[in-house]
């Protein structure tokens, strides 16, 4: 993915030339000149890899095949119990979810971040982290951009930045479409707990911010994966490719039980977790194993990239 992909549309160096801004040219005479960015540079440079991601047509593809899931399995929910019949088998876990969604529609926000966590939502997290950089390098524009006086630091800090709020966007689209899909097609009113308890429609509302949040925060070792990833080659492509395959293998590994020895440390093993905030009172270990995982990942693979690009020989 390009810069070019923009809808705006463009010259892929006009667009870089903008987002330099007015100094690009006068630095780029004076190579000795000190390269210093204030805060207000800064938080540009920032607000502009925001808006240029989210303008893209593959972005807003992406986003819009997620918002879909939820109102597929809600219509198919729909038809299927419409002659009275019940569906799933109960139990609380991951997409057995499914089977609490005619007596409460915000049971489909859960059973949608379950069904769309294990594939959907860490491709398209995989899709923008991979092309973070090595999108930018593709395009021709990494070189402009690093005329800037923000330096690598910031720009690599920005394209992270970038890439988790992304993650926040993508499942709050799951989550959102969810409960407008949710409450169209089914009743609404108090929530039963996975742990028996009875809590307000508002309060069981808060536990599906709470768990929206959590499952963000569960696809931030991926980003940082996918970002370090991107640092590595110049086509866009290939780190799109490559980032959705290893996705794909620690998936198959966490899914092998003779690995599980090693199931712990792959960083997809606690994504569904979030059920505990559905009980009264919350196990918290298992979630708090999740964060911790994918801190350990994001600290690892966010140093990785940042060592390989401060360091990497930028020629496009």
């Amino acid at each position: 993915m390009s810069r070019a992909d923009s809808p705006a549309g463009p010259q892929t160096e006009s667009r870089a030339d903008s987002r330099v801004g007015p100094q690009t040219e006068s630095r780029a005479e004076s190579p000795d000149a000190p390269r210093t960015a204030g805060p207000l540079w800064t938080l540009g440079l920032f607000r502009s890899e925001l808006v240029v991601t989210f303008r893209r047509w593959r972005t807003l593809a992406l986003l819009a095949v997620l918002a879909a899931v939820p109102i597929v399995v809600g219509i198919a929910v729909r038809v299927e119990t419409s002659d009275g019949g019940s569906i799933g088998d109960g139990g609380g876990e991951g997409p057995a979810f499914i089977s609490q969604i005619t007596n409460n529609g915000l049971f489909l926000v859960f059973t949608s971040l379950a069904a769309t966590l294990p594939f959907f939502l860490p491709m398209a997290i995989g899709v923008v982290a991979g092309d973070a950089v090595a999108g930018e390098a593709a395009a021709g524009t990494l070189r402009y951009l690093l005329v800037a006086p923000a330096g690598r630091t910031r720009l690599l800090l920005a394209k992270l930045t970038t890439v988790l709020a992304f993650c926040l966007a993508a499942t709050m689209t799951v989550a959102v479409s969810a409960l407008v899909t949710g409450a169209l097609l089914f009743p609404t009113g108090e929530v039963t707990l996975l742990s028996g308890t009875t809590v307000s429609f508002g309060h069981g509302l808060l536990r599906a911010v709470a768990i929206a949040v959590v499952v963000a925060l569960s696809l931030l070792g991926l980003a940082a994966l996918g970002l370090f990833v991107s640092t590595l080659t110049n086509s866009g492509i290939a780190a799109m490719a490559a980032t959705v395959g290893l996705l794909i293998t620690v998936q198959i590994l966490n899914a092998i039980p003779q690995l599980d020895a090693f199931h712990p440390f792959l960083f997809p093993n606690y994504w569904l977790s979030f059920a505990d905030l559905l009980r009264d009172p919350v196990y918290w270990d298992d979630i708090l194993k999740n964060l911790g995982l994918q801190a350990l990942y994001a600290g690892v693979f966010g140093s990785a990239a940042w060592a390989r690009f401060t360091n990497r020989d930028v020629t496009a």
